[in-house]
């Protein structure tokens, strides 16, 4: 589960509007707001170096933050939206929402895939066609996992690995209602192609 809540430092920024969002680019900042819980928004700025960094490091959109704003109390905050320039693909403008440590929130989890020595399907030569690298699961802001686990044991060609099938942290739930595929052993390439002629042939005899 997730650890100690890192923490992130941010400024508040002295004006709103494109002016004073240009005026923290050219400082090397990026401009950004908090809101959400029972205060108002504030407009903040934070390094480009320092969230550019974290962007880099993943999982930046599923952290749970601790704010910390001169001036102002610390807050747990989630970033709900980084915008990126459409060219160069770094980031302009990021949203931060205050959460209280029990309220729920839809986040993209990763996924990990163990044990996978103990499938024979992939022994026997499958391929792991992961369909979901990721899930949106609703979870507890204080207690969100670094990821959920799926086990490959006993896994074989042409086995689907379902969101029924996982266990899942407890408080964690699926956001879909539907039991979605996450992954699937495939068969090689080589083997399919045999199994697909082998198909024909049986097909043409019985003609």
């Amino acid at each position: 589960m997730a650890g100690e809540i890192p923490d992130l430092l941010v400024q508040e920024r002295a004006g709103t509007g494109k002016g004073a969002a240009r005026a923290a680019r050219r400082a090397g900042m990026v401009p950004g707001v908090v809101y959400g819980g029972d205060a108002d928004p504030i407009a903040i700025e934070i390094g480009f170096n320092d969230l550019l960094k974290r962007l880099k490091a993943g999982r930046f959109l599923a952290t749970l933050f601790n704010l910390k704003v001169e001036g102002h109390e610390d807050v747990r905050v989630i970033c709900r939206g980084v915008q990126r320039d459409v060219v160069k693909d770094l980031p302009t403008h990021v949203d931060f929402m205050r959460l209280r440590r029990t309220t729920r929130v839809n986040l993209h989890i990763p996924v990990e895939f163990i044990n996978h020595a103990a499938a024979p399907g992939l022994k026997k030569g499958g391929v792991l066609t992961v369909v979901r690298a990721d899930v949106d699961l609703s979870v507890i802001a204080g207690d969100i996992p670094d990821h959920i686990t799926v086990d490959l044991t006993g896994k074989q060609i042409g086995d689907t690995i379902t969101i029924s099938q996982v266990t899942l942290p407890e408080g964690v739930k699926p956001v879909i209602e539907r039991d979605f595929v996450i992954a699937n052993i495939t068969a090689p390439s080589g083997l399919k192609a045999q199994d697909d002629a082998e198909d024909d042939a049986e097909e043409a005899a019985e003609e």
